[in-house]
């Protein structure tokens, strides 16, 4: 591991997040943005095994180093984080007089969000185990 900065982009789940003083928070779940437009949003955090991820929004995000992404903040303050919310899938708004028809082509056509990559328990198990033993 090297302890020069990386893009958000190459953040993977499973990585070590810190806070601000280095000390460790938990695993990334998740990584929120757009990478066709370079947008990045935040991260879901796994902050224990059973625990629901919170969101840490990009500006709180600091120093990203291979395998560690190190916060802004204290590690009190990041376990005040709110917790991750799926994205809402998007839809398109109709007006309230649009025909049933047109609802029902709305509904088919608003894709909805797949997350077959989503880190589940037996997957946070392992990255706090190799975590334990560096790997």
């Amino acid at each position: 591991m090297s302890d020069d900065p990386v893009s958000w982009f190459l953040i993977e789940p499973g990585w070590k997040v810190v806070d601000a003083g280095g000390a460790e928070i938990g695993s990334v779940d998740e990584i929120v943005g757009d990478s066709s437009d370079d947008i990045f949003n935040g991260l879901s955090v796994a902050t224990s095994l059973l625990g629901r991820p919170r969101y840490v929004p990009s500006e709180q995000v600091g120093l990203i180093t291979e395998g560690r992404v190190q916060l802004r903040i204290s590690k009190e303050l990041a376990e005040r984080l709110g917790e991750y919310e799926e994205p809402a899938t998007s839809a398109q708004i109709l007006p309230e007089g649009a025909s049933a028809l047109r609802r029902a082509e709305a509904s088919v056509e608003a894709p909805i969000h797949s997350h077959e990559e989503r880190v589940n328990f037996l997957t946070r198990l392992r990255d706090a185990v190799r975590r334990l033993v560096g790997r």
